[in-house]
């Protein structure tokens, strides 16, 4: 789809690498401009545990597909190539700090002045203005803390729930291509290209926007409560006798309330007055959901299943993350992707969450090595071999 679109990434950690690991997968070429020491996504299981597995799926989701070109930006001759390099690019993604960014000459007005059609793309923790636009951001700071998204989740008087490692950034990471696609789609009619800004605390912001409006709207929210306080019984999880878990999904509370009484054999239920409607549901919460909870642990899930399915009650199970890899469904729905490795074979592997449809989105190239292709960029950008020598005697490139 993108094929003849040329990104530069200089990216580090997720979300930059990840927006810019979407458009590989889409087909452009991405060149990914590393400093000598590499993107540290690459040491991640050193740096966050300890750990000296040799295997780093989290960083090979995001860089699969791409070039990587070692540049020691410090060094005037190293930033010199990047120009070269970035002359014949449409897209240009970073996540760097602005500060970082301005000390090198990349801020956004300094290079779209220098490249009027290159589409910039700058994703911050915190936007680039303001008196935080500096701050180190990542997801678990700018889109989980920040943004009030832990916070709605956590009950009054308990601890605000782990993310997920990569969560926020790769929410971030797909609003970022939306961004950088649409920039491009203008640049057809306008021919020129024009700064993309994403942030983590406004994306964020934006994934919690149901309840930050109500907030602007009346000045307060409900504070989170315990499921057997959920005043929307129908919209909640329940165990079942074998251990497992599922979530009702009826939101439709009228419309869905007799198949879930038909199923576990409670019609009497429908006639209760405490429960004869939403309203009254809503208002009896922890009654309703005492009674359902009595109900689940007698039967197993397995049941529970074909009971539901019979009466048209919608649910869904919670899955180990075992049973998402081995679930048809997921399988049919194109989450996971065969993708190419070092040795010439094949990993399966998370794909990129949009498919085009008779048009591949399948990575073709495998994860790069740190500096693999440092050369061949540069030669394609019009070094030759005297102008590459010079790079390496002035060490803003190494062999």
């Amino acid at each position: 789809m993108l094929s003849g679109v040329r990104v530069v990434e200089m990216g580090l950690w997720v979300a930059g690498p990840a927006a810019a690991g979407i458009l590989a997968d889409w087909g452009a070429d991405v060149v990914k401009v590393e400093a000598p020491a590499g993107d540290p996504m690459r040491a991640f299981f050193q740096l966050a545990t300890g750990s000296k597995v040799d295997r780093n799926p989290p960083f090979d989701l995001d860089n699969r597909g791409k070039r990587s070109v070692v540049l020691d930006l410090r060094l005037p001759e190293g930033r010199a190539a990047l120009e070269r390099v970035l002359a014949s690019a449409d897209v240009f993604v970073t996540n760097f700090r602005p500060d970082a960014l301005g000390r090198l000459g990349l801020d956004a007005e300094s290079l779209t002045a220098r490249f009027p059609r290159l589409v910039y793309a700058g994703i911050t923790g915190y936007g680039r203005s303001g008196p935080d636009s500096d701050r180190p951001g990542y997801d678990v700071g700018a889109f989980w803390a920040r943004s009030g998204v832990a916070q709605t989740l956590t009950p009054e008087g308990a601890a605000p729930p782990q993310i997920r490692g990569g969560f926020g950034d790769h929410v971030t990471a797909i609003t970022t291509v939306a961004g950088i696609v649409t920039a491009l789609f203008e640049r057809e009619r306008s021919g020129r290209g024009r700064i993309v800004e994403t942030s983590l605390l406004r994306t964020g912001a934006y994934c919690l926007g149901w309840d930050l409006g109500i907030q602007l709207s009346f000045g307060k929210i409900r504070a989170p409560v315990p499921r057997s306080e959920v005043e929307t019984p129908l919209v909640n999880c329940y165990r079942a006798g074998c251990g497992r878990w599922f979530w009702l999904i009826g939101l439709e509370a009228d419309r869905h309330f007799p198949g879930v009484a038909r199923s576990i054999e409670r019609e009497d239920l429908l006639t209760d007055p405490r429960f004869a409607g939403a309203r009254e549901r809503r208002r009896h919460c922890r009654e309703i959901i005492a009674e359902l909870d009595a109900a689940f642990v007698t039967r197993p899930l397995a049941e529970w299943a074909e009971r539901f399915d019979r009466e048209g009650v919608w649910w869904q199970p919670v899955q180990s993350l075992d049973e998402v890899v081995q679930d048809p469904q997921a399988a049919a729905a194109g989450v996971f992707v065969d993708a190419p490795t070092r040795d010439g074979g094949m990993q399966r592997a998370v794909a990129s969450p949009v498919e085009f449809v008779g048009a591949p989105t399948a990575p073709t190239r495998p994860v790069p090595q740190l500096g693999e292709h440092t050369e061949t960029v540069l030669r394609e950008a019009g070094l030759d071999d005297a102008a590459l020598a010079t790079l390496r005697a002035a060490g803003a490139i190494k062999d």
